[in-house]
């Protein structure tokens, strides 16, 4: 046995310094919650962003990372476009930006020279950024550290599965049809592959209340999420209507949370779920 063999054996197996890094910059946050879908479409930043809002008002301190480096829409959704980070000078740290809701947030879109520039980068610059924001980033002391994926099961979950093995686990986003409940299974397949636990499936746009005679319409169908998540042996964590007030107010950066209505009190029940299933 050489000396450099030797001394491996002695100090025990090697941990990649980034991982270790990584490890170090979250060792205060209590619990990290990623939420992910199988597809496009489904409203999962909308999900992602409302929830970090709903845990804000329950009192709790959050982080939001947005890990979608190619379309990177959390900023927008609460009204920080524009905004950029500062660095600690001390520490040589990146000090998250801060919603108007008390969320801490970081983004690709602060680091833009402009919000419609395109990200054109392969998987390797994709994951180092992510990394970074993970690592490089003043995030102190949170009770929730919520990691917007974009979807699918690529470059960017896989490295985050990988740099974050504390994570509580993964939030599935579907919505109610068939089709959309075929990538949840993917979705689940993925997160257990990677030795990620499924914390629970939220069925989104589930239903519309018409506000001029009250019925509700299915536009999208009904229960799908529901239905998967009981044949996946899987917590239903709830179910988000369609709310005619989410979009208007997306756009104008702020969250259905601020505002009394189906929607917001559905959010509620959702995050009640979500802390019941992690404990």
């Amino acid at each position: 046995m050489t000396e450099e063999e030797k001394k491996s054996t002695i100090s025990g197996p090697t941990i990649d310094p980034m991982k270790a890094k990584t490890m170090a910059a979250l060792k205060d946050i209590k619990h990290v919650l990623i939420i992910a879908s199988g597809k496009g479409g489904v409203g999962k930043t909308t999900v992602a962003v409302n929830l970090a809002t709903a845990l804000a008002k329950k009192g709790h301190s959050v982080g939001i990372l947005d890990a979608d480096i190619t379309g990177p829409n959390v900023p927008k959704m609460l009204g920080l476009e524009g905004k950029r980070p500062e660095i600690d000078p001390d520490i040589k740290k990146i000090i998250p930006i801060n919603s108007n809701e008390g969320v801490k947030v970081i983004s690709m879109e602060f680091l833009l020279d402009k919000n419609d520039d395109a990200i054109i980068w392969r998987g390797p610059l994709k994951m180092g950024a992510i990394n970074q924001f993970l690592a490089d980033v003043k995030w102190d002391s949170l009770d929730f550290l919520i990691v917007d994926l974009p979807p699918g099961t690529s470059d960017e979950p896989l490295s985050v599965a990988q740099m974050i093995p504390k994570a509580d686990g993964v939030i599935i986003v579907t919505t109610p049809q068939e089709v959309a409940l075929l990538d949840v299974k993917k979705s689940i397949n993925f997160v257990k592959k990677v030795g990620l636990k499924v914390i629970g499936i939220i069925e989104n746009m589930s239903g519309f209340k018409c506000p001029q005679c009250g019925e509700e319409i299915n536009i999208f169908s009904k229960d799908g999420g529901k239905n998967a998540a009981k044949e996946l042996n899987i917590p239903f964590l709830g179910a988000i209507p369609i709310d005619a007030e989410i979009v208007p107010l997306a756009d104008a950066g702020k969250t259905i949370i601020t505002a009394k209505t189906q929607a917001s009190s559905a959010f509620d029940i959702v995050v009640e779920n979500i802390i019941k299933e992690i404990k």
